[in-house]
């Protein structure tokens, strides 16, 4: 037995998938690299030049050949093509019942939120079996969520949320790495998986509980930076209300309809002039450079944890005499 192993071990059903699409890529190359080579030589020995008077024979073609080879290797390509196709879909649309875990890239620190409250630094515990969804940013440079055991690895751009999934099936711990060159200690930057039991991570998240869920440190956040007197105030609305937003289809300015996902609340709250809601005026102003990516997080939580009441309907301040103008 091996003192060290050639690939790291399989430890999400991800790593399943990718592996074994691995071992056919390199089973078919490998193939036809040594069918390859053994023909050049037996052709090389076959018909190598016997005398000085030899003279090669005219060879005619083989239209059965030439179906052959041409239709065994489209067909080896549109597998290897179906194959990777499929497993990149399902790399990039998670279940809709994954756990959601934010982490927050920083140099040179991962910084996880579980939705609980529950926080980490360089540590994320995990339910063995339960389909996981990251959402990560990042507060400086680009850095990559590397974990070689689950077969995942997802570069975090400054400026935007990126998502990654999995699904652990082995109890244990595994490496975390930044595989991105981010700084002077981006060899530092490491960290480690506790992959547990259901019953082991809910006893550890009681355990480690602050208290406050993310939605309700968001909501808490909401009313100090005074979000909630445009968007929840009794006086004259400025603002849509967010009862019931996340999810929905949202009428824009310019007759553009977007959803309203993470990726809209993010431009929303740091670029609100870039998304106007249509029969809104652009007076929300931006909170960029005011708020963390932790706070973003916390602030999109709260919004996500509306998204099950029921919208306010109201007339926007430009409604005119007919009243036909709503907030989405």
């Amino acid at each position: 037995m091996l003192g060290f192993p050639l690939v790291p071990e399989q430890a999400s059903t991800m790593a399943v998938r990718l592996d074994t699409l691995l071992y056919f890529l390199l089973a078919v190359a490998g193939f036809f690299a040594t069918l390859i080579c053994v023909l050049i030589v037996a052709f090389v020995i076959k018909y190598r030049r016997r005398s000085e008077d030899e003279r090669p024979q005219p060879i005619l073609g083989d239209l059965r050949l030439e179906i052959f080879w041409t239709v065994v290797p489209l067909g080896l390509t549109m597998i290897m093509f179906v194959w990777g196709a499929r497993l990149f879909y399902i790399t990039y649309h998670p279940p809709r019942n994954s756990l959601e875990i934010n982490v927050v890239a920083k140099q040179w620190m991962w910084k996880v939120q579980h939705q609980e409250g529950n926080r980490e630094i360089n540590e994320l515990h995990l339910p063995v079996g339960q389909a996981v969804k990251l959402t990560l940013a990042s507060e400086d440079v680009i850095h990559s969520f590397f974990i070689p055991a689950f077969r995942v690895k997802q570069d975090v751009v400054p400026g935007r949320f990126v998502t990654e999934w999995f699904r652990p099936t082995r109890v244990g711990q595994y490496h975390l790495f930044c595989s991105q060159y981010c700084g002077t200690d981006h060899s530092r930057m490491t960290g480690t998986v506790y992959v547990m039991t259901p019953a082991e991570y809910q006893d550890w998240l009681a355990r480690g509980s602050l208290g406050n869920t993310l939605a309700q440190s968001g909501g808490r956040l909401f009313r100090t930076l005074g979000c909630s007197g445009c968007h929840e105030g009794n006086g004259p609305v400025r603002a849509p209300r967010l009862e019931g937003l996340y999810g929905k289809l949202v009428p824009l300015q310019g007759k553009q309809i977007v959803r309203a996902d993470d990726k809209y609340l993010r431009d929303s709250i740091l670029l609100p002039a870039s998304q106007i809601t249509a029969g809104y005026e652009p007076l929300m102003p931006t909170f960029q450079g005011h708020i963390t990516e932790e706070e973003l997080f916390q602030l999109i939580a709260y919004i996500k944890s509306l998204a099950n009441q029921s919208p306010v309907r109201v007339r926007p301040p430009n409604a005119g005499e007919n009243g036909k103008g709503e907030s989405p």
